[in-house]
């Protein structure tokens, strides 16, 4: 098979194509006499493989997965898969947790009512018992500690600081909030956006655009799930022909 064979198939350039095998997504190619790169069905088959773990993990996990299988880390390729899962996880918490308290703020007044009932606590992410380090928060989220300053800076979190170090210290509802912001900045939301969606789960005001944007974000989701089940489909068989011997 030829570059532009690999390539027509998902309607990207040959170039695409050279550069995957040159980044590690794809195996190496033999050459011709010539100098011509001869691929075979087995990089045909990583390239479907790496091109579906794109919209399910991202480019740069679906890179690490594709190059720590050909380095022959494979247990290496699983975790990164599993930190997906697991993110995924982590996110469809959180947005039960919003659109639980939305229902609640949007929903209508008992008969009489001057006021809608008190605002519950919102359910927190399963977090350690004692409060987290910004460091264990940035661990958690695998983001750096200069983003949780930028979301502090914006008015997203607001933790409070240790009376003997200084020390910023993240309790659990500051835990809900990075999970919820870190959730709305993977979906495109500025700052200063995430920073009133914030406000208004606190202050129980005003919630109808988030209402909105709720079975959006549930989508996303879902077709992050789906895309994840297509992924380990294409990187099975990719694998199941890399290790013949196997079956």
């Amino acid at each position: 098979m030829r570059p532009s064979d690999l390539a027509r198939e998902h309607g990207i350039s040959t170039q695409a194509v050279r550069n995957y095998e040159r980044d590690g997504c794809l195996p190496p190619a033999a050459r011709t006499p010539t100098g011509y790169r001869i691929y075979t069905e087995l990089h045909a088959a990583a390239l479907r493989a790496f091109l579906a773990l794109v919209p399910a993990y991202g480019h740069a996990t679906a890179g690490a997965v594709m190059t720590s299988v050909h380095a022959g880390r494979l247990d290496e390729a699983l975790t990164a898969l599993d930190r997906g899962h697991a993110r995924l996880l982590r996110d469809r918490e959180t947005l039960a947790s919003v659109r639980e308290a939305v229902d609640h703020l949007t929903a209508t007044p008992p008969s009489g009512a001057t006021a809608p009932p008190a605002l519950p606590a919102l359910p927190a992410p399963p977090a350690p018992p004692a409060p987290l380090s910004i460091g264990e928060l940035a661990h958690r989220l695998d983001v750096t500690p200069a983003t949780l300053r930028a979301w502090e800076a914006a008015g997203i979190l607001d933790p409070v600081r240790d009376g003997a170090t200084g020390h910023r210290v993240y309790h659990p509802v500051d835990v809900r909030d990075a999970e919820l912001a870190h959730l709305l900045r993977r979906g495109g939301y500025l700052l200063e956006h995430i920073a009133t969606v914030i406000r208004q789960i606190r202050t129980a005001g005003g919630t109808g655009e988030l209402a909105a944007a709720l079975d959006g974000w549930h989508q996303r989701l879902t077709d992050r799930g789906l895309a994840m089940l297509t992924a380990a489909a294409r990187l099975g068989d990719y694998l199941a022909l890399r290790r013949p011997e196997a079956h």
